[in-house]
């Protein structure tokens, strides 16, 4: 019996206080010298093992790709699977507890929440993983669905039912919304745009409702979660979303519920960006969206909601800013992109300034001056960096006639260097925020045309994705001193996922949209996609907590295990990659 055993580590962190003296008594204690084998990768392995003392390195075709310190269990997934695939030799002097693999089993199948730490799928433990974090944190009010909440009454009157009858109708049923039918279809009417077909438009109260109501109804599911509803009323500038089960609408979600129900604000900040006229107010709203980050991430909403929201609120801060600064001869002949993390919606935290001017003709020099610099300057008001490379609207070289960007990605694409790989990377994430979308879209129509096909072009592209080493180590700690999760794991992701896209002439943006698509059209296997997909999610989330000083100051084994095989991830796929564009010959 292992008296000493602590298990307040992952997985067995899971299990009940009954279950835990099981383990206690079926442990015991193995030691092995510096160089000795402890699970070999064609071994069938009798126990699960714990490090007491020591380190243990996880070796894969004699490379070390993870470090185990004490606290770290393994070979889970030999253990399940009955064999193992890599050898895990001890560094140094090592203890290790050793769990009875009967033991283990019989937990697994007993405990779910212990058996999760077991998943070979990257995207199941963080599920798992991820329930626990959120029920810590704030008892599931982002994960909550739409079902529980409080919901308004739907509803219904006919088109042909007059402007009065629906405001008695509705002031009956204490709504401030109400459905409209029309034969097949339904539509919607608000208060407000009652009042404006009687009072401003002058329709007389014996006109049907019809006409003023709005067909294009924004409509969640009853049991999509709270997160949806706050992606679309951010998104789309509404202050109520319809609630339907199934094809039948059931109610309605007002903004002041929602938000009363998750203690948040990003709603409201998109409201405050679409109104502000000047660009102190919108100062003011770019600092709320700093703020929301961090409520968000405490409520425990996942990293592509959040990416998500900010994208989206950020956008309409440029596109209201563009508006606001822009003189005629701009904004009506040009348009204003973003790219890097921005153009690909995986914006978290307020990066640097990637964006650029995209015009369809040469504009007065002087106005053009005019508009970089104020641009540039509100930028840096709202807490936007300039950009180090100079990726920017302020340089004229990201800002510029349509004919001079087309110029210039023949030239990257013709004379590869370093730099033009990086622009054309920068390009290809690129997203148009307002003005003139046609004008990227040509630019970028000319990228891909330029890469097809041509995979030599392609290969020298690709090949940044070895550019830094996949970090290892013991992950006890997270932080830029100790692990650089982008250099290491995010970035051969992402610029992985965008050789290949660029490969296919797969237009989107997101990496996760990229990877589904690529697993469309069969260029990669639909359950690599969804490893591949949670893996940059755990990447970005681990990323995250620590900048936002919400990742505790050791990690916890379940975030050490979960880090190994996003990292595990990486490494497959970027071997894909070179043997995908021959790599190997660079």
């Amino acid at each position: 019996m292992a008296h000493g055993f602590d298990p307040s580590n992952a997985p067995f962190d899971r299990l009940t206080a009954a279950e835990i003296e099981v383990v206690r008594a079926a442990l015991d204690i193995g030691y092995f010298r510096p160089g000795e084998i402890l699970v070999g990768k064609a071994d069938a392995p009798t126990n699960l093992f714990v490090v007491m003392k020591g380190h243990v390195e996880e070796r894969e075709g004699g490379e070390t790709i993870a470090s185990l310190g004490p606290g770290d269990a393994f070979d889970a997934r030999a253990l399940i699977q009955g064999v193992g695939g890599r050898d895990f030799v001890a560094a140094e002097e090592t203890l290790c507890y050793l769990l009875p693999r009967e033991t283990a089993m019989r937990l697994i199948a007993d405990n779910r929440n212990f058996a999760a730490f077991f998943y070979t799928e990257i995207s199941r433990k963080l599920d798992a993983a991820a329930a626990d974090n959120e029920a810590a944190r704030t008892g599931g009010a982002m994960q909550a669905r739409l079902g529980d909440l409080h919901l308004h009454e739907a509803v219904f009157v006919d088109a042909a039912c007059s402007l009065e009858a629906a405001m008695r109708r509705m002031s009956e049923a204490g709504a401030k919304a109400i459905f409209v039918r029309d034969g097949a279809r339904v539509g919607i009417v608000t208060a407000t745009g009652l009042a404006e077909a009687a009072i401003l438009k002058r329709q007389p109260l014996e006109a049907p409702i019809g006409p003023a109501a709005t067909w294009d109804v924004v409509a969640c599911d009853l049991e999509a979660p709270v997160a949806e509803a706050l992606v679309q009323m951010t998104k789309r500038g509404v202050r109520r979303v319809a609630v339907r089960k199934g094809a039948e609408f059931t109610g309605v979600l007002e903004d002041v519920d929602l938000l009363a129900f998750v203690a948040g604000g990003a709603q409201l900040v998109g409201a405050r960006i679409d109104r502000a006229s000047g660009l102190d107010e919108l100062a003011r709203a770019a600092g709320e969206i700093e703020r929301q980050i961090k409520v968000l991430r405490r409520q425990g909403v996942r990293i592509d909601v959040i990416c998500d929201l900010v994208s989206d609120l950020n956008r309409r801060l440029l596109a209201r800013t563009f508006r606001l600064v822009a003189p005629p001869s701009i904004a009506e002949n040009g348009c204003l992109i973003v790219m890097g993390s921005e153009g690909r919606a995986e914006q978290t935290q307020r990066t640097d300034q990637d964006n650029g001017l995209i015009l369809a003709h040469a504009v007065p020099e002087t106005a053009l001056a005019r508009f970089r610099d104020d641009f540039f300057t509100a930028l840096a008001q709202f807490g936007f960096p300039p950009c180090p490379g100079g990726v920017m609207v302020r340089n004229p070289q990201w800002s510029k006639p349509v004919e001079e960007w087309r110029a210039d990605v023949a030239l990257w694409t013709a004379a590869p260097s370093e730099d033009a790989h990086m622009n054309l990377a920068i390009l290809c994430d690129g997203q148009a925020v307002a003005g003139d979308p046609d004008l990227l879209k040509t630019v970028k129509v000319e990228l891909f045309a330029a890469m097809r096909g041509e995979p030599a072009r392609l290969a020298h592209f690709a090949r940044a994705v070895d550019q830094f080493p996949s970090p290892i180590g013991l992950f006890n700690t997270l932080s830029p001193d100790t692990i650089d999760l982008k250099k290491g794991g995010i970035f051969p992701i992402v610029h992985g996922v965008r050789s290949l896209a660029l490969e296919r002439g797969i237009e989107a943006t997101n990496t996760a949209r990229r990877i589904a698509d690529l697993a469309d059209e069969g260029a990669l296997a639909l359950d690599f996609a969804r490893e591949l997909t949670q893996a940059l999610f755990c990447l970005m989330t681990l990323k995250l907590d620590a900048a936002l000083g919400l990742a505790a100051p050791r990690v916890t084994a379940m975030d050490r295990d979960l880090l190994r095989d996003a990292l595990r991830i990486v490494k497959q796929f970027k071997d894909l990659l070179r043997r995908r564009f021959n790599l190997g010959l660079f």
